[in-house]
């Protein structure tokens, strides 16, 4: 008896185990996969997301840790994914995140394509110089220039006021777009823009780290900008399951306690301390971001980048040029067309193609294993080596034909002609522009920012948006892009006067 006993109450426990799990995994979303909460963010809006830190990894802010919540709840492990504010939509329509939580106000048009839970009330606000007299009415910037951040809403409701403006007789709102919050409020502070646009949470933060030099001038009550949202792929019982999670939040006095953390309820602004800005170029900063872990991980990201493209592009680019200056045949139209097409197309759009549409046309590319780097590499070597191709077809095309009828002539294989005459003398006429185009290709890497890939200058700007410090984190920068060139300007000098053999005016000339 008291082994059955003891079997009833084992049982028992195990059918209630299983019946836990099996609730629990139930309730999960269908975007949460092999444990992981995948999440995109823009870190660059602080104190809703934002670096908190020399260290590119170090996120921080209201969204990060109410996605680390959300994980909690859900006994998931959170993997916040930082990109370019223009990716995230694309990002999660490809799959490539779960969630998009990124300081992004709910409005009518974005939950046409997405669903959007609503987390935390905010607003639109428009902000300027300290000074600025303050303004009851979008139609009174008529004829004053606006910032806003490339990708948002903002530049809508200017449409619609400019068409209103416009119906009055009054000049429009000339708008300039910039690709992160931090570089529109220094157009503000740089006198390049009359004002900028922006939500209330994070004017305080910026009068406090600008020591009070910028100040909301207009707070319009627009519905569509009231509420800052989660964006989830269109899915019902996914977003109840969402609003299920945020709601739990609420209730417990998460979202509460996130919010006076992070310095943005309302009754916190009046009474907040203000910190001085520095307005003279800072010697340590600038040190300190030249020789920090961050800068050398990003300048190592790029280097690795633009080598493994370049040397990638060389190696499709020199069968491609052969076939094309070789006898006419049938495959000529479709690497004239390779070359064409990805010659005429802008580099970002490449980017944008393979990381964000591939995805939805083959979905093996959604996997875990294409990584922005592979992404990027793949981009770059094929956009590299359309330029490559035409590179290596008129140093090909330079060298005497003459010399490989002799070799030739003299019993010599085609191979051996190739190996030992042509390409030697091919390689020294491409040199320079190889060189020349390498180095435009580390600045090219840049563009790698909008998938993920933390190169140099996505490092720069995320440790700008965190501390206002233009002048000496684009300077660090600019000292490693130097340095990354001028050393590759030295080795392309080295080369040349290595191969000074193959030119054959200086031959004749060493001769004489």
């Amino acid at each position: 008896m008291r082994r059955a006993g003891l079997l009833g109450v084992l049982t028992a426990g195990l059918v209630t185990m299983f019946a836990t799990i099996s609730a629990w995994a139930e309730a999960l979303p269908s975007f949460a996969a092999n444990g992981t909460l995948t999440v995109c963010t823009n870190p660059t809006l602080p104190p809703m997301t934002f670096v908190n830190g020399a260290e590119a990894s170090a996120l921080a802010g209201f969204d990060v840790d109410l996605v680390r919540e959300i994980a909690g709840v859900w006994n998931l492990r959170p993997d916040i994914v930082q990109m370019d504010f223009e990716g995230m939509f694309p990002s999660l329509s490809a799959g490539r995140c779960g969630m998009v939580i990124s300081g992004v106000m709910r409005q009518a048009t974005r939950e046409r394509n997405f669903d959007a839970i609503p987390y935390y009330e905010s607003s639109m606000v428009v902000i300027a110089r300290t000074g600025t007299p303050k303004i009851s009415s979008f139609s009174e910037l008529s004829g004053q220039t606006v910032a806003i951040e490339t990708g948002t809403s903002y530049g809508r409701l200017i449409d619609i006021e400019n068409t209103a403006l416009a119906a009055h007789g009054k000049p429009p709102i000339r708008v300039q777009l910039y690709p992160s919050e931090d570089q529109v409020i220094q157009q503000v502070l740089l006198g390049r823009a009359h004002a900028a646009m922006s939500q209330d949470v994070e004017v305080l933060y910026r009068r406090q780290q600008l020591g009070g030099k910028v100040t909301t001038i207009f707070k319009p009550d627009i519905p569509d900008f009231h509420d800052f949202a989660i964006y989830i792929r269109k899915d019902a019982v996914d977003k109840a399951r969402l609003e299920h999670a945020v709601e739990e939040l609420r209730r417990r006095g998460t979202l509460t306690a996130l919010a006076h953390k992070w310095n943005i309820g309302d009754t916190l602004e009046e009474t907040a301390p203000a910190r001085g800005a520095p307005s003279r170029f800072d010697v340590q900063t600038f040190l300190s971001a030249l020789t920090s872990r961050a800068f050398f991980k990003g300048a190592a990201m790029t280097l690795i980048m633009a080598l493994l493209s370049h040397v990638t592009a060389i190696a499709i680019s020199i069968p491609i040029a052969l076939a094309l200056n070789g006898r006419r045949s049938l495959i000529h139209p479709v690497l004239s067309a390779y070359v064409a097409v990805f010659r005429g197309a802008p580099t970002l759009l490449q980017l944008l193609f393979i990381w964000n549409a591939l995805p939805q046309f083959l979905p093996v590319f959604r996997e875990s294993w294409f990584t922005p780097f592979l992404a990027a590499w793949i981009s770059l070597s094929i956009n590299e080596s359309a330029y490559q191709v035409e590179i290596n077809r008129a140093a090909l095309r330079a060298v005497d034909r003459g010399q490989s009828l002799a070799a030739e002539a003299l019993g010599m294989k085609k191979s051996h002609v190739y190996w030992h005459i042509v390409f030697p003398q091919a390689l020294r006429i491409a040199l320079p522009p190889t060189i020349n185009d390498f180095i435009s290709l580390l600045k090219t890497t840049s563009l790698a920012s909008v998938i993920s890939l933390q190169e140099l200058l996505a490092v720069t700007q995320i440790q700008v948006a965190r501390t206002f410090q233009f002048t000496e984190y684009y300077s660090a920068a600019l000292v490693w892009y130097l340095g990354i060139v001028f050393f590759f300007l030295y080795v392309q000098n080295r080369i040349e006067r290595r191969f000074t053999w193959a030119d054959r005016d200086k031959a004749a000339a060493h001769d004489a």
